[in-house]
């Protein structure tokens, strides 16, 4: 597969990932939603603001922060904020495509929306982040809310931002509104499951994907790369289920053990230590050496385009799982397809977290909360439901897995914006 010319192999932007993906489906949906293919090249509006707080030491620091709204037609706007010294519009524009992608994926009645922020947070105390937020959140006010737009936690945000962010919303508004935001702290109307939602879907993606391959989970070996938030969880899950998590990989290391990393205590260490360097029971090898390792399931939950044309080729998994949003480039995708390696697309194996957080919506509105087994309950079998009918259409098709979701959520889109119609 061949890359068109808008796309660099050097340098493939978030952007024109997902408008390549776009042009890979649209001529695979009914020839009645052709018309308005169109819609999901162009985000639905974008915003980019100025976010200026004072510092510690009473100097006033500005950081450029986004808010992007791809496409509603199928309902309010859903998707995470993110702080990282990366940070882009074009990534930020991506992400919301692919939010809008996930969330018809899984059928919940969201459209895609994203935002984030160029900042290191590692470089502000607590109150300077706490003042980001507030700031950031008073900017794009006008475009968030519990019937507009819903954000939530992403790389570097967690249930206190989530925190800020609803109590400035709802001193705007004069009462309090918990459902402006999901990923909340079960204190202020978050939902039980929800910390592992991701993590755990990347668990079941996966293991419905085994059984269609014949791979048993129990001894499986699995490499992570990424131990936050969705890579611990995903790497804690597979070892609850008697899988190896035989390698992990973040900023600081990468560890390797081919008996088995013991993931509560790699946990433990980095909690305790801040790196993975130095964590027992390991060996540690060097960051190319990761992708070699022999393993049965490979999980990229850190950042986009991880595995590209120069590493695909090193990859020994048998199924590539991503927790990350866009970490596989097309080219790279083009030559794991080559080698027999399946790919479990990031639009549907990471949707755990947004189809807890619709959960946790519903029950903000309704003020009636669920236990934490009737949310894993209720996730395991929207994520089964719909991997089995993007493997379905895959194989009737004859289409790669991100292919079939792709055209699953592309038609399910269009048709909500055909029927809508144009106002005026």
């Amino acid at each position: 597969m061949s890359l068109p010319s808008y796309i660099s192999s050097e340098n493939v932007g978030p952007w024109h990932i997902f408008l390549h993906q776009v042009d890979q489906v649209a001529p695979l949906l009914e020839k009645s939603l052709w018309p308005w293919v169109e819609t999901l090249r162009r985000p639905k509006r974008s915003l980019i603001v100025d976010v200026p707080i004072r510092l510690e030491n009473g100097e006033v620091a500005h950081f450029e922060g986004y808010r992007v709204h791809h496409n509603t037609s199928r309902g309010p706007g859903k998707g995470g904020i993110r702080y990282h010294q990366d940070v882009t519009l074009s990534e930020v524009m991506a992400l919301a495509g692919w939010m809008t992608i996930k969330n018809a994926v899984v059928n919940v009645p969201y459209g895609g929306a994203k935002g984030g922020i160029r900042v290191d947070p590692r470089t502000l105390s607590l109150s300077e982040l706490e003042r980001l937020t507030r700031r950031f959140t008073s900017e794009i006010g006008s475009m968030i809310g519990p019937d507009k737009d819903i954000p939530a936690p992403d790389m570097n945000t967690n249930a206190q931002v989530m925190a800020w962010m609803m109590d400035t919303y709802s001193m705007g508004e004069g009462r309090t509104v918990t459902g402006v935001v999901t990923g909340k702290p079960l204190s202020l109307g978050g939902s039980l499951g929800r910390p592992d939602a991701t993590g755990r879907g990347v668990f079941v993606t996966a293991r419905e994907a085994a059984k269609r391959l014949a791979i048993p989970i129990a001894g499986a070996r699995v490499v992570v790369q990424g131990f936050g938030n969705v890579g611990e969880a995903s790497a804690r899950i597979f070892a609850e289920a008697g899988a190896k998590v035989v390698a992990v990989q973040d900023v600081s290391a990468t560890v390797y053990n081919p008996a088995g990393l013991d993931v509560a205590a790699l946990r433990r260490f980095l909690q305790e230590n801040k790196t993975l360097k130095g964590a027992p029971g390991c060996s540690e090898i060097s960051r190319e050496e990761f992708w070699s390792v022999p393993c049965e399931f490979l999980v990229p939950a850190a950042l986009e385009s991880q595995i590209n044309r120069h590493n695909a080729g090193q990859v020994q998994a048998r199924i590539v799982v991503e927790g990350a949003n866009g970490p596989t480039t097309p080219e790279a995708e083009a030559i794991l397809a080559e080698r027999g390696v399946v790919v479990v697309p990031d639009v549907l194996a990471n949707a755990g977290g947004v189809t807890v957080s619709y959960f946790e919506w519903v029950q903000d509105f309704s003020s009636f909360f669920w236990s934490e087994d009737e949310i894993n309950q209720r996730l395991e079998r929207i994520m089964a439901e719909a991997f089995a009918a993007i493997w379905q259409l895959a194989e009737d098709r004859k289409l790669s897995l991100r292919t079939a979701a792709f055209v699953i959520a592309c038609s399910r889109v269009l048709e909500a914006r055909a029927i809508r119609g144009l106002y005026p």
